[in-house]
């Protein structure tokens, strides 16, 4: 018979109530013998007075009489009422000692199942950690039970072999990420080349010009979408190889490499950067609070816009906070916007920059730190994005 689980506990149930059980009788025994002893104890002690015998009782059910002036009727009262007395007085000692004997073992037979039901249930533990580590990022890790044939090895066979064909395609992807990135790169470059050298022959028409500068914006523009994409692609999984990167430092960078553009669209880039030290990749990290400064620059006010970013260290946290001015954006469509290509209607719509994955970046690179990216919208336009990391 396969050893399940179902019959293994019901075993160990049934052995320990039967141990159990045992106990409890053989107490409840050893009890009962002592009451029958203390309940058959001698009640009368006789002993010689002048004129006759001193019938003199052993308990505080009668009072010294002599024979002479006891009828054998009284007698037989008194004897009467003093073994009824040390029955009594048996019963209710064998019922509170039981009392005390039931207790005792219903708590001794609570910590016995509790410690057999851990060592049954214990695969269950190793199946859980093998699961969150799996979560987090290590796929090559197995659960790899050894035991009985029961229904928790099969689960963690099951398991495993779920494992191997997720550790399969994830190398599928990867291998899939890598060769996407080579050959979509490649003819990318090349056209932005060949666009650039037939661009810088003086000899080319204003309209062969024109033609060039279009043809590169759109090249330039595939070349973001597949940075974009490859980079999303890369960044689902959770970071493994942490350093010490402080926001702080990471946002300022983005803002200086967005200020030129800031300063085209009359745009003020302020905010205070307090040092905030979170463990992450920094490259990662530099590509969100570049994506939230762009995204702010770009989509803001025709005139007398403004970005402000800072950081700040709290407990345990660490929070990135982008705001700016700039259109209305409706409640409902906050959400939205962290979906790749999906943009807000009107002015996003319509705008030559990006390729509507910023946001979307954003939200998987923060997620694969550990942290959570909220945005909410302003009053009187623009948005307020906050990055809240763990320390």
């Amino acid at each position: 018979m396969r050893p399940t689980i179902r019959i293994r506990l019901t075993l160990l149930y049934g052995g320990l109530f039967l141990m159990a059980g045992m106990v409890l009788l053989t107490i409840i025994y050893l009890l009962a013998a002592q009451a029958l002893h203390d309940g058959g104890a001698t009640n009368f002690r006789l002993s010689n007075i002048p004129g006759g015998l001193e019938v003199k009782p052993l308990t505080d059910c009668a009072q010294a009489q002599t024979a002479p002036s006891m009828t054998v009727q009284e007698f037989n009262r008194i004897q009467e009422v003093c073994i009824e007395t040390q029955q009594r007085l048996a019963l209710d000692s064998l019922l509170r000692r039981s009392l005390f004997a039931l207790l005792g073992m219903t708590l001794l037979a609570f910590a016995l199942g509790y410690l057999m039901a851990g060592r049954v249930l214990s695969p269950l533990g190793r199946i859980t950690r093998t699961a969150r580590s799996v979560a987090g990022s290590d796929l090559h890790k197995r659960i790899e039970l050894d035991g009985p044939d029961d229904e928790l090895k099969e689960l963690a066979d099951t398991f495993d072999d779920m494992l191997d064909r997720l550790d399969r395609a994830f190398n599928a992807q990867q291998r899939f990420v890598a060769n996407a990135s080579h050959e979509l790169r490649t003819p990318l470059a090349i056209n932005r080349t060949l666009l650039e050298v037939q661009m810088s022959d003086p000899a080319a028409s204003p309209d062969l010009t024109q033609l060039g500068k279009t043809l590169l914006a759109t090249n330039e523009r595939s070349e973001q979408l597949v940075e974009g994409l490859l980079l999303l692609a890369r960044s689902e999984n959770e970071i493994v190889d942490r350093k010490p990167v402080d926001l702080a430092e990471v946002a300022s960078q983005a803002v200086d490499q967005v200020r030129t553009e800031a300063d085209k669209k009359a745009v003020e880039l302020r905010g205070v950067r307090q040092p905030a030290y979170v463990q992450g990749n920094g490259v990662l990290l530099e590509r969100v609070a570049l994506n939230l400064v762009q995204n702010a620059v770009r989509y803001n006010v025709p005139r007398d816009g403004w970005v402000e970013v800072t950081t700040e260290a709290q407990a345990g946290l660490a929070l990135l906070t982008v705001s700016n001015t700039g259109p209305v954006v409706p409640a409902y469509e906050v959400d939205n916007l962290f979906e790749p290509f999906r943009r807000l209607r009107t002015e996003r719509t319509g705008s030559d920059k990006g390729v509507g994955l910023g946001l979307s970046i954003v939200r998987s690179v923060t997620r694969a730190h550990g942290g959570t990216v909220v945005a909410e919208p302003r009053d009187g336009g623009g948005l307020v994005v906050r990055v809240v990391l763990p320390v």
